[in-house]
């Protein structure tokens, strides 16, 4: 399993080499939308080359972001479009979502989709499909795009510099990457909490 591990490192390393800043933003557009697969595998080889030197550091965080903005707006495209109805036909949504929980997720979209956008972006397998109900909650532009910038930039910008300073030491990659995970879900906790308040003061 490692082998293979190592081996599809490998191979994004090569891909990113040769491809540069377009391939980081195409598999991160992927990333963040039909086709999941951990953005680790992107973000973390790229920042390597960076440290290497063949690519800019700042340029292969804004190509992640915008490649993760661009995925998320397909799927915010597609939800808006498409609609519920035809979401919950499609296998990947069938097999995880019934029509109940969407019409609830829809529903707690629709009052607290900036919070939801952000913190989705940082939440394994979350991050794929958040923007499925920010569309169908028919979320503003403007503030879909602001948290989610927001949201995938954190975890890009995090990602790159642990590719950048770590190199190719696995063990202290994955060391580092289990105690920002934990740190990453603090940081949800503690923005929800502010955000509550932050309500619950709106409303006072």
């Amino acid at each position: 399993m490692m082998d293979l591990l190592h081996t599809i490192i490998d191979s994004i390393v090569g891909i990113v080499s040769a491809w540069g800043y377009i391939g980081i933003f195409v598999m991160m557009f992927l990333e963040s939308s039909f086709f999941p697969f951990p953005s680790e595998v992107v973000m973390i080889p790229a920042g390597y080359l960076a440290f290497q030197g063949e690519l800019n550091v700042f340029l292969v965080i804004l190509m992640g972001i915008l490649g993760s903005l661009g995925g998320a707006w397909l799927n915010y495209f597609l939800a808006l479009k498409l609609g519920r109805s035809v979401l919950l036909k499609t296998p990947i949504v069938r097999n995880f979502v019934t029509q109940e929980k969407m019409k609830k997720v829809e529903d707690f979209f629709a009052k607290h989709g900036p919070i939801s956008t952000f913190n989705g972006r940082l939440v394994p397998v979350v991050r794929q499909y958040i923007s499925f109900p920010a569309g169908l909650a028919k979320m503003n532009p403007l503030k879909f795009t602001f948290y989610t910038s927001a949201g995938a930039g954190i975890w890009v910008t995090i990602l790159t510099l642990l590719g950048y300073f770590l190199g190719s030491n696995q063990e202290l990659i994955e060391e580092y990457l289990g105690q920002i995970t934990i740190g990453t879900l603090v940081l949800i906790v503690i923005s929800s909490i502010v955000y509550i308040l932050y309500v619950k003061r709106g409303k006072a």
